[in-house]
């Protein structure tokens, strides 16, 4: 997969893109990150790439100029689907990340300030996602999560891919709890059942505490 992110603010991936499993990801070829600087797209001579909002209000918008050229340039020829991190959006859930990591090239606009022009969304975006009910001061920080939530389902990505299949939101539950060694940390022990080597019973057991788990936390999910 090629993904392809749009900012005003690169260098703010470049620890996490450089740290555990997404760098193996790209070290592996897996996964082929490019970071776009929006200003080297602007066509003013000052990189200029925001200004005053129609009608009146706050703050600035991001204009519609830089956006358009940077897309055209890094979609060239390559069918790419575009996504705009925005509050606004649709909240990002496993299934769409499921669906965006079956895809060759993603390119994902962020925005800042009050928003980017809405022609932008209108004529070049194919879909809006967000990573929840608020808002924050730009969209690289939900872009990392999409990047993140999205590369670890590309297969061959996590070391050992049936690790997945037990995740949370996979069968519509929460994930059973984990527990490690010690079997006894300061009086509190692990299960009984997680030591008994019976695989058949530690499954129903994995199975009963995502519903408990799912109930006490997660209720919507049931």
């Amino acid at each position: 997969m090629r993904i392809d992110i749009i900012t005003i603010f690169p260098k703010i991936f470049d620890s996490f893109l450089n740290e555990s499993i997404i760098k193996r990801a790209q070290v592996n070829k897996k996964i082929v990150i490019n970071v776009h600087d929006l200003r080297e797209y602007t066509e003013d001579k000052h990189k200029k790439v925001d200004d005053r909002p129609f009608g009146g209000g706050p703050g600035m918008v991001m204009m519609a100029q830089p956006f358009f050229d940077a897309v055209k340039k890094i979609k060239s020829k390559r069918d790419s689907r575009v996504i705009m991190m925005c509050p606004s959006g649709k909240k990002l859930n496993q299934k769409i990340a499921k669906n965006l990591s079956k895809l060759k090239n993603l390119v994902i606009i962020c925005g800042h300030y009050e928003g980017i022009d809405e022609r932008v969304r209108e004529e070049i975006v194919d879909e809006t996602i967000s990573v929840g009910d608020y808002v924050l001061t730009g969209g690289e920080l939900p872009a990392l999560t999409l990047i993140d939530c999205v590369t670890r389902l590309i297969p061959g990505v996590i070391g050992k891919e049936e690790s997945l299949t037990d995740e949370s939101f996979e069968n519509g539950l929460l994930e059973y709890p984990q527990f490690t060694r010690p079997a006894n940390f300061r009086g509190i022990k692990v299960p009984n059942v997680l030591l008994s080597g019976n695989h058949s019973l530690i499954e129903n057991w994995r199975k009963e505490q995502s519903v408990k788990r799912t109930k006490k936390y997660r209720p919507d999910l049931l």
